[in-house]
């Protein structure tokens, strides 16, 4: 059970009366499970501290977005909180917002549920941890996460349904190996579990090494991993201005950033977008956590 985002934020609303009445606080999983044992232990030592009861409601359903979407429609009071599972904090990171309820629980007011609807992955999170963390709350940030999928986040927010990994980056008829079915998308070529589908007598960590020899078709592979790279980034360049472009997750091993710059150099051609640069950065918990406090004060702002 982890921390998405902070009562500071009604806290700094509602100082002098805050809370006058019952909460509400919903679970979006069904009754029993850890994530509904644990809030139930938080909230019954919770309300006697706040001196108001707490009424607690499962509403499970679509993998916790149902409970969610309910909370993020309520009215943005304080009394109407969401209580979420999600993996991506630790007790450092929650000593940095000044929130520690048991050291695991974080409790989601009305407003800060918005952003955990539109981004349940946490790509955002990761953008808006990294902006904030390098004092660049005023500059965009894109992060692509490269893991058993593809991950794209970007700061700051973007109205929209987006999927950055699914990217179409070529419009070859057997690029099939993306899990949702689709052709050409990045995410078919740079997942691993696409690069595992697609050498079924090779995992991903030899199929890059056995590049480095001289392997045609492991070389060949590699060339078109950057190729894919390069072109999404491309896309968001050309869509979104120049500015840098973060690379995390546990493949950026895999990562030859001067084949990754020379196929970039060769796509992006117009002078005014050339002013991009690229960085590898850790993928932490405590930037993400971070991250979730400045997206739940920024859509309690909205």
């Amino acid at each position: 059970m982890i921390v998405l985002a902070s009562f500071f934020v009604v806290c700094a609303a509602h100082a002098e009366n805050w809370p006058s009445r019952l909460i509400k606080a919903t679970i979006p999983f069904g009754a029993g499970s850890a994530t509904d044992v644990v809030p139930r232990l938080v909230f019954d030592r919770l309300a006697p501290e706040l001196g108001q009861p707490i009424v607690v409601e499962n509403r499970a359903g679509a993998g916790g977005t149902l409970g969610t979407a309910l909370v993020a429609k309520a009215d943005p009071d304080g009394y109407s909180v969401l209580a979420h599972s999600f993996a991506l904090t630790i007790a450092l990171g929650l000593r940095y917002l000044g929130v520690l309820l048991m050291g695991a629980l974080i409790i989601v007011p009305a407003a800060a549920a918005k952003g955990l609807a539109r981004n349940l992955t946490g790509m955002l999170y990761m953008a808006a941890g990294i902006a904030a963390t390098r004092d660049k709350l005023h500059k965009l940030i894109r992060v692509w996460t490269l893991g058993n999928g593809v991950g794209f986040g970007r700061y700051p927010w973007s109205e929209g349904v987006w999927e950055g990994g699914h990217s179409v980056v070529t419009l070859d008829d057997k690029e099939r190996f993306c899990g949702c079915g689709g052709r050409g998308h990045m995410e078919g070529i740079m997942g691993h579990r696409a690069m595992r589908l697609r050498f079924l007598d090779m995992e991903p960590e030899e199929v890059f090494e056995a590049a480095k020899t001289g392997d045609q078709r492991c070389l060949d592979f590699k060339r078109l991993w950057h190729k894919a790279l390069a072109a999404a980034s491309a896309t968001t360049i050309h869509m979104a201005g120049p500015g840098k472009i973060f690379l995390s997750g546990f493949n950026v091993r895999f990562l030859d950033m001067p084949m990754l710059k020379d196929y970039l150099q060769q796509m992006v051609k117009m002078s005014p977008l050339q002013s991009y640069s690229l960085e590898i950065v850790e993928d932490t918990p405590e930037v993400r956590v971070i991250g979730a406090a400045v997206s739940a004060e920024q859509a309690a702002g909205r």
